[in-house]
This record gives structure tokens, sequence and C-alpha cells, in this order.
């Protein structure tokens, strides 16, 4: 099979940035794996030659998985995560649609998780967070971060969400 006829997006690692000074990843439109991402009637990827601040959109889909996967491990430290996002104007199916941010450190990590609201998102964009906190200590083996964007249990279409970017970065005490 071709990768034009795969039904995803295979993340580009070259979108996906590391700031050593602030310790803070920044996975930009292209540096996600997106389910459906490489199917028209389902999303609008920027394409390689766009800015890094052209959205990834949503156009439609019953099944929402966008992941993103660190190129290296973590550095010792507690992590937050946050989706910047907007709705387009035509924004449908998310009201009363449970969507799940999910992380996990290492392959055989267990993932940890909150929900989401997206109901609330506007044209304006916002940064969504999680509840939890990626505790990162001393000792561990596998320390690359694994996470993303789930909705696939209602099987209910949603569209017009835009994913702008999304940052992994240390919690300052």
């Amino acid at each position: 099979m071709s990768s034009s006829n795969k039904p995803h997006y295979d993340a580009d690692p070259n979108k996906v940035y590391y700031d050593e000074g602030s310790n803070r990843w920044t996975f930009k439109p292209r540096g996600f794996s997106i389910i459906w991402g490489n199917d028209k009637r389902y999303w609008n990827l920027p394409d390689q030659s766009s800015s890094d601040e052209t959205p990834a959109e949503l156009v439609q889909v019953c099944w929402l998985e966008l992941t993103g996967t660190t190129k290296d491990p973590l550095k010792e430290g507690r992590y937050k995560i946050k989706f910047e996002v907007s709705k387009k104007n035509d924004a449908f199916g998310w009201n009363g649609c449970p969507v799940f941010m999910m992380a996990k450190l290492g392959k055989k990590g267990r993932y940890r998780w909150s929900k989401v609201d997206l109901s609330d998102v506007s044209t304006v964009k916002k940064l969504v967070t999680s509840d939890f906190v990626i505790d990162v200590s001393k000792g561990t083996d596998d320390n690359k971060l694994y996470f993303g964007l789930y909705e696939v249990w209602t099987g209910k279409w949603k569209g017009g969400l835009q994913i702008h970017q999304a940052i992994v970065e240390e919690e300052k005490t």
C-alpha cells in the first residue's frame, strides 16, 4: 500500500521542536500521527511548504485519534500537556462528546487520562490542559512520552476542530 493510501498520517519528526533552555516540546500539526489524516474527506492537513502556524483541520470523523511522541526521552521533572485548539464557525458534534487527553511514559507505561470539554471552544485559540501531571523520576527506564486526543467511543460525527499545536512542558515549581 502506498503511503498516500494509508488511512492515517504518520508524524513528521521535523515538526516536533525541543527547546532545551525551557525543557519544552512543541508539536506542530504535521508532528502528529492522525488516524484518517491522509484522507481529505476527514482532515485538511497543512502541506509540507505551509507555515508551522497553519492548523490541522478536522473536516469530519467519528473516530478522533491524534497522537504525538517525543523524539527523545523526557528529562527528570513533572510535565503538563496542553493542546492549542480552535473551532471553525461551522463546527459540529462537540456538545456532549467526551474527548480524552491521554498520556503514558514509555511504550509499556500505563495511560493517565483526563476528560476535556471541547464544546466551549470558539474560533479564538484556546489552550486545553491535562488534569494530570507526568512525573519523570530517576531510575525510569523508558522516558519517551506518548500522548494524544481521543474520541473513539461514541460513533458520533464531529467536525470543525482546528489543532494549532501541542506543548509538553515541565511544570516550574
